[in-house]
């Protein structure tokens, strides 16, 4: 066998391998050999078959496994003898002389092809402890809990059939029939619908052309939809609306107390206030995190350069490019809509996925030094956790994650990298700052584009 070096040039590796029709020869001798004890055919006892019998019936599907295990083999061993560690699977490209795959397996060519694949790059660590990092904290107010029972009870506000015309505040049970350019649309049509005035679930100007109306009156309105309506046939257009007002019911006195509480499960007010307090600390505890996440990610970046392999960049690029055509083809928007063009798109995206490729190799190569684990308990709970979300279809989803490695791997991810995370806020410099909840909860620009 011959394995030759062709390229190697930065992270690229090329090699051409011959491995001698002889050996592989030797090899389905072995087979066939083994195989003698193993089949059963009928004309000939247990033992005793011919292995030139055995060869005009297996030869060509044992020499196709023969081959796929010497392939394997050759990758294996030559990142084992250089020390090298590949970034994806090698690629493999065999003769392209016409018949030359039928000849090695009939055993009459040497089987000779070329091997290629990119090796990881070497990762040096920059200094942790150079690393400042300030954590944003909110005090959670006593007027935010109050405010968030406020919402609590005006959610859970009941309503009473009043006579007479609506005003802001009321709630009408009312029909309507939509079109657009005097053609119905999907979705443009309800019997029952509820529509509280004075607020925004309509499309502008929609509840307002309501206000005033009785029940059991009829009423044609024209509203045009947003330009940025999520549906694309929609956004712009001018609709026609037939309404019919089934009834006008004015919203009773807001009720917060006890009651309210135990309308929503609970024992008491106070109790309710505790359990949104938690609620409210462990939101802001979770934006804390990813803000500081977010930091440490965007400092590690900065602090690390080295090449990086192109087929996962690429990989990682393809990724992103097809959820983001994906997304855009929902919701019936285009490039321009963005403000933006194809061109332009794609860069940007191309070097959101050198971050995020940058960033999994050294978060690798932190945890793989500091033998940073995930257990099987945590890909266990991360297991269940995706269960939960699809009730009905657990076993469904067990198999697929049993017969799909990747699938598993997609669990351990995410838990590898928060590991590694916490592992490194304990190195880096971390300050608190005392914010406003406004300034916590607002969204930095590409946060979850541009995280690992």
């Amino acid at each position: 066998m011959q394995v030759n070096a062709t390229v190697v040039e930065g992270l690229r590796r090329e090699f051409q391998v011959v491995v001698p029709a002889s050996e592989l020869d030797g090899r389905l001798a072995t087979r066939l050999n083994a195989l003698q004890g193993e089949v059963r055919i009928k004309g000939f006892r247990p033992g005793k078959v011919p292995v030139a019998h055995l060869k005009r019936m297996f030869g060509k599907s044992e020499m196709a496994q023969i081959v796929q295990a010497v392939i394997n083999e050759v990758a294996r061993d030559t990142l084992a003898d250089r020390g090298e560690r590949a970034a994806q699977q090698p690629d493999f490209q065999l003769s392209e002389d016409e018949g030359a795959a039928e000849k090695v397996l009939n055993g009459e060519a040497d089987l000779a092809y070329t091997m290629s694949y990119e090796v990881l790059p070497k990762v040096e660590l920059a200094d942790f402890g150079a690393i400042v990092i300030e954590r944003p904290v909110a005090d959670v107010s006593d007027a935010e809990i109050e405010t968030e029972i406020e919402k609590l009870a005006e959610s859970a506000r009941s309503f009473s059939p009043k006579a007479g015309k609506a005003e802001t505040g009321d709630r009408l049970t009312i029909a309507y029939a939509g079109k657009v350019d005097g053609e119905a649309f999907p979705g443009g049509t309800d019997d029952n619908a509820t529509v509280r005035l004075g607020t925004s679930q309509f499309i502008p100007g929609f509840a307002e052309q309501l206000e005033g109306m009785a029940a059991g009156e009829e009423k044609a309105i024209t509203v045009t939809f947003p330009d940025d309506y999520g549906a694309r046939h929609l956004a712009g257009k001018e609709a026609t609306f037939d309404i019919s007002v089934k009834e006008v019911a004015s919203p009773d006195a807001l009720q917060i107390d006890d009651e309210l509480a135990k309308r929503l499960g609970l024992e008491s007010l106070e109790q309710l206030r505790d359990v949104i307090r938690q609620q409210v600390q462990t939101r802001y505890g979770l934006q804390t995190r990813q803000k500081i996440k977010r930091q440490l990610l965007d400092q590690l970046d900065s602090a690390h350069s080295f090449e990086l392999p192109p087929k996962m960049v690429e990989q990682e690029f393809d990724n992103i490019w097809r959820q983001i055509v994906g997304e855009m083809g929902q919701s019936g928007r285009s490039f321009e809509d963005e403000g933006t063009t194809e061109e332009a798109a794609r860069a940007d995206y191309h070097k959101i996925a050198e971050r995020r490729v940058r960033l999994g190799l050294v978060l690798s190569e932190i945890g793989e030094r500091n033998k940073i684990e995930v257990t099987e308990p945590e890909v266990q709970r991360a297991l269940q956790a995706q269960l939960r979300q699809f009730p009905g279809r657990e076993q469904q989803l067990v198999d697929y994650y049993r017969a799909n490695p990747d699938a598993i791997a997609s669990l351990r991810a995410p838990i590898f990298e928060e590991k590694v995370v916490d592992y490194l806020l304990e190195l880096v410099k971390v300050t608190d700052k005392s914010v406003s909840p406004e300034e916590l909860m607002k969204e930095d620009e590409e946060d979850g584009a541009a995280a690992a």
